[in-house]
């Protein structure tokens, strides 16, 4: 008999997110296990409690979801479940690392971006590209073939984030660290730039009109903020492809059903073996439409 799918939620944040308790619901498991305020030293139990319950022919019918606000600790997280795994005996389970939707998001605007241009050849331009989405935005542009500019306030950030992203990578010298802080330095940058992303804190202008609208090589817009300003203005967060004065635009919301469709799918991969690990790479080369 098929055994209940079973996802084990570890969040970082005190009370477990419900918004991915509900979207597991929806990507059609059965039970989901919540537990807030999960630490490194806490996680053996809930590790052991998911591989030594079942048989290895079962333990595809169970996984671990591992979430919250804080990406860095979830990624410690990540790296001490893998400890508690043993793979030797078949004893292990999927892995999924989605905190504050930092992958499904990078990978749904890059694939947004990826309907219209793709491969070697282009530049990429990442706002607010050292923060989680932000990074990971980069990297998956640059492994697909991207020369990718992060561009922050802080030159000293933008660079630390380049080296750190670049060992995640095949192609560490086609990302840089920029940080204009002047129209022309801003205008200078942009120049054969066919795609901007931008990925800041919320509320927060990044680009204004004037300075995207004087740089004639940007084909594609990518906003993920929904609260005004944004951080590309004149796009709109309902944007979906739209055009923008010659440009294709895409909005928080045109990027988030596509978001919302690849963070279900994710789960539902999950249970297809016991060995799968989800991270940005994985998560976006998963089929959807």
């Amino acid at each position: 008999m098929l055994k209940r799918s079973i996802l084990i939620q570890l969040d970082t944040d005190i009370h477990p997110s419900v918004f991915d308790r509900v979207v597991a619901v929806d990507a059609g498991v059965d039970e989901v296990f919540s537990y807030g305020g999960v630490t490194p030293e806490k996680l053996q139990p809930a590790v052991h409690g998911a591989i030594f319950t079942r048989g290895p022919a079962d333990l595809c019918r169970t996984a671990i979801f591992i979430g919250g606000n804080d990406v860095a600790k979830a990624e410690e997280l990540l790296v001490e479940a893998k400890k508690h795994m043993i793979p030797a005996f078949g004893l292990e389970v999927s892995l999924m690392l989605d905190a504050n939707g930092c992958n499904t998001t990078a990978s749904a605007a890059v694939r947004s971006v990826e309907k219209h241009i793709s491969g070697p050849g282009h530049r990429a331009m990442v706002l607010g590209g050292t923060g989680p989405v932000g990074q990971r935005a980069a990297l998956l542009l640059a492994q697909g073939g991207f020369e990718v500019f992060l561009a922050s306030r802080s030159l000293e950030r933008s660079l630390a984030v380049v080296q750190a992203v670049g060992k995640m990578t095949q192609n560490p010298a086609k990302i840089h660290g920029i940080a204009p802080n002047s129209t022309a330095q801003w205008l200078e940058a942009l120049q054969g730039v066919q795609v901007v992303i931008s990925t800041g804190a919320a509320g927060i202008c990044l680009l204004p009109k004037a300075i995207w609208q004087a740089a004639h090589d940007i084909r594609v817009l990518v906003d993920l903020n929904a609260v005004p300003p944004l951080g590309i203005e004149g796009v709109t967060v309902l944007d979906n492809g739209a055009d923008r004065e010659g440009r294709i635009s895409y909005g928080a919301l045109g990027v988030g059903g596509l978001k919302m469709r690849l963070h279900r799918k994710a789960i539902q991969t999950l249970f297809e073996s016991n060995k799968a690990i989800l991270d940005a790479k994985s998560i976006h080369s998963i089929g959807v439409s």
